[in-house]
């Protein structure tokens, strides 16, 4: 076995262990020293931080390269998923999480309007590596990720307006002055989700021109593979350096924010679990569908709510609690899931990707 293969394993078998100290590292970094919140500003262009980007996009890109793109066509025979994944996605996930907003946080309207903001930013990144290690359908992940970017680039601005500002107005609450374009999310959608989408297409029709699609499955996809991992860490201690400061001085906001941050991603995931199960989905596009519909695109919300309402409001501060909240919470769903494999579908499937033990 190489040096690399005994990392990789050892990373994967403690991942969780990693992931909490990276936020843990972030966090006491930022808070004792200002100067990396500074360093990490320096790399800050216009919404964008280059460092975050260039993580996710890093992260991103071996999930990606591993899509089999030529199977896609065959995806979407089932419209009944297809439905109940935008159903999921694009009604009950914003409801839900405006909902909650309210019962939570309607003292709090910067907090309120930061957790709506990470309800209408339906994931588009993070899931594909949730997705993996739930040993879900890579292709069936790719395709319902391409459809919730299609959908956020035309509907986002549309979506935000509505329930930051028509719906809390009808219910007599303090309503939210915003002014998103179709052009931010557009370029936040390429940014996070598309450069690294390309790069994998091209990847992928390349080398199994040039070699063969054994090479690629067997030589080329175990090399790049480690890449997901480490970025993943790496855009982790990034973003909560960023808000060290903010997270150990107000604990107690951080709390109210988190709980229905909680509920949110429990609830999602369980009710489209069952409903996935009760339309006759089999297990790989079941986890695909549930983990879709819980995880939510971070990065989007935070990029939006720094460039609406400023790096050091509330509502950027509620965002950026998301990730706080949404990676140990989908790390343990990820657990979740292959129990109810093991408990409901009986078996491992047929060319299921093989998930690390993601527990030490």
């Amino acid at each position: 076995m190489s040096t690399i293969t005994k990392k990789l394993s050892f990373l994967d078998r403690y991942l969780t262990l990693w992931i909490f100290s990276a936020m843990l590292v972030g966090v006491f970094s930022g808070y004792l020293f200002p100067k990396v919140v500074d360093f990490w500003n320096q790399f800050q262009v216009g919404a964008t931080n280059i460092p975050i980007a260039i993580g996710l996009i890093l992260m991103m890109y071996p999930p990606l390269a591993k899509v089999k793109y030529e199977e896609l066509p065959d995806v979407f025979r089932n419209l009944k998923v297809l439905g109940l994944s935008l159903v999921q996605n694009w009604i009950v996930g914003p409801i839900l999480m405006f909902v909650l907003a309210i019962i939570f946080l309607q003292d709090y309207p910067e907090y309120m309007a930061g957790l709506i903001l990470i309800g209408l930013a339906r994931c588009i990144a993070m899931v594909i590596v949730w997705n993996e290690l739930a040993k879900g359908d890579t292709e069936y992940a790719a395709g319902l990720v391409a459809f919730n970017s299609i959908f956020q680039v035309l509907f986002f601005s549309i979506y935000a307006y509505v329930f930051l500002t028509v719906l809390p107005n009808w219910l007599g609450l303090q309503t939210f002055a915003v002014d998103i374009t179709i052009g931010q999310i557009a370029e936040s959608v390429f940014i996070y989700l598309g450069i690294p989408f390309i790069a994998g297409m091209i990847t992928r029709f390349t080398l199994l021109k040039l070699k063969s699609k054994e090479w690629y499955e067997k030589k080329f996809i175990p090399k790049i593979s480690p890449i997901t991992l480490i970025a993943l860490l790496f855009t982790i201690l990034v973003m909560f350096s960023l808000k060290g400061e903010y997270i150990v001085q107000l604990p107690l906001d951080v709390v109210r924010i988190a709980i229905p941050l909680l509920l949110y991603f429990v609830i999602m995931f369980l009710v489209s679990f069952y409903t996935g199960r009760k339309v006759g989905a089999d297990y790989s596009k079941t986890a695909t569908l549930s983990f879709t519909a819980a995880s939510n695109n971070f990065e989007l919300a935070i990029a939006v709510a720094i460039a609406v309402f400023s790096i050091n409001s509330g509502e950027a501060f509620a965002a950026v609690i998301g990730p706080l909240v949404e990676v140990p919470v989908l790390i343990a769903l990820v657990n979740v899931s292959l129990f109810f494999q093991r408990k409901y579908f009986g078996k491992v499937e047929e060319g299921a990707v093989k998930a690390p033990d993601i527990c030490p």
